[in-house]
């Protein structure tokens, strides 16, 4: 092995992940997660298994990079019962957040690439991206002191349907949607997490809130959060059924409601103060019950006065209060902080892999890196993760330790340990 003495107990997670693979591949799996860590630069694999130190070895490690995309599932099992389920263990109930993402890729043979939608196209960049998009299930843990943050846990790489023909048969996945692969997530952290006895919320985007997913959530008893439509086709409560009349009581009003018309009355509107964003923040809304198709009944609608204008925000819980909803919102953000990070600080979507399994376990290997990486740093003291700021006066002194500090002080320790065994007393020891 590359480490001449025993790695530190949270290296262990990477020997976790790996035991879901065959004995064979497990091995050449965890060593490259040290690279993950460790590496500098242009975050290819070949860069992991440089700074692993697996150079001989470089093929097999390839190999069980593309092991690890064909089973994700059961690597993120091992994810969340060894890492992250210590980290909500007090939490009231398990608030997952849910949303896509693309990674630029290069090259006409990379399986399942094509041109997507570019949500943040910067100045040279154009509305599309050529690439992979990938649905992403993150657990939203709070840290006392640093907030929400988004723990990746599991994705599915989203191919369109005019794409699959470029795949060879042999690989080629069944052609899903995304609201169908973003049920499938969900449908998988209920299945490991229902146990737990907790009410399970998920916030997503807005385009997560159409029928295909609402109703899938409402089979599973899971709790959504979103953002509405100003046209959606709201319906008030129905009222109670008249003695006369038989049959099952009505799900859906007679009125039609006019969010838009709603929003413009003065009477209504209320003000308070909740906790968005890791500060307090006035707002001013308005909130009443309608029932609405694509959810299969009734649910808890807010509006919100912004200086941009209304926005409305709806939760499948009609008995959920506005906090809740505007904190869960405010928490689904920090997911696409964790998009940045993943990009920027680990590499995702760097790794120069062409085959499907391997995009995906590559992907999935930055997404558990970020993961394990916070969990790491979760209780340690923010002086010693974000180390001297002394060559950098410009910087903020009192801010929280990003995620590239929790990565570098976590790679210091990786190779301190590294150095003090290898300068063992009476090793070096001058006669």
């Amino acid at each position: 092995m590359p480490s001449s003495h025993p790695l530190p107990l949270s290296c262990h997670w990477f020997s976790a992940l790996a035991t879901a693979l065959d004995p064979r591949s497990a091995p050449r799996l965890a060593w490259p997660f040290v690279g993950v860590v460790l590496a500098r630069g242009r975050r290819t694999v070949t860069n992991w298994i440089r700074a692993a130190g697996l150079s001989a070895e470089y093929r097999p490690c390839y190999t069980a990079v593309a092991a690890a995309g064909s089973r994700p599932d059961r690597l993120a099992a091992r994810l969340l019962r060894e890492v992250v389920k210590p980290l909500v263990a007090d939490a009231s109930r398990l608030t997952f957040a849910l949303d896509d993402t693309p990674t630029e890729r290069y090259g006409r043979k990379v399986q399942g690439a094509g041109v997507h939608h570019n949500p943040t196209p910067g100045p040279p960049a154009g509305p599309g991206v050529y690439g992979h998009v990938w649905v992403v299930l993150g657990l939203l843990a709070r840290h006392t002191a640093w907030g929400v943050i988004a723990l990746p846990l599991l994705a599915r790489l989203y191919v369109r349907e005019k794409n699959l023909p470029a795949i060879p048969t042999k690989h080629r996945p069944v052609f899903r949607t995304k609201l169908e692969l973003a049920a499938e997530l969900v449908r998988w952290a209920v299945s490991w997490l229902g146990h737990l006895g907790k009410p399970v919320w998920v916030v997503a985007d807005g385009a997560y809130a159409k029928a295909p997913f609402l109703k899938a959530m409402r089979t599973l008893a899971v709790t959504v959060v979103s953002r509405l439509r100003k046209d959606s086709a709201l319906w008030t409560v129905p009222g109670p059924r008249a003695p006369h009349r038989w049959g099952p009581n009505r799900v859906y009003g007679e009125r039609r409601i006019d969010l838009a018309k709603r929003a413009r009355q003065t009477r209504g509107w209320a003000t308070g103060t909740f906790d968005l964003y890791g500060k307090p923040t006035e707002k001013r809304y308005k909130t009443f019950v309608a029932t609405w198709c694509p959810a299969g009944g009734a649910i808890r609608v807010v509006l919100v006065d912004e200086p941009k204008g209304w926005v409305a925000f709806f939760c499948t819980d009609p008995d959920a209060t506005v906090a809740d909803i505007l904190t869960s919102v405010a928490g689904r953000f920090s997911l696409e902080i964790t998009f940045r990070d993943v990009k920027e600080v680990v590499g995702a979507g760097q790794q120069q892999v062409r085959f499907l399994r391997a995009s995906v376990g590559a992907f999935h290997m930055c997404l558990w890196a970020f993961t394990m990486t916070e969990a790491w740093a979760w209780k340690r003291d923010e002086k010693e993760l974000a180390g001297h700021r002394s060559a950098s006066p410009w910087d903020d002194t009192t801010r929280r330790p990003s995620h590239a500090d929790k990565r570098r002080a976590w790679r210091r320790e990786l190779l301190g340990n590294e150095i003090r065994a290898a300068l063992r007393t009476g090793l070096c020891m001058v006669k």
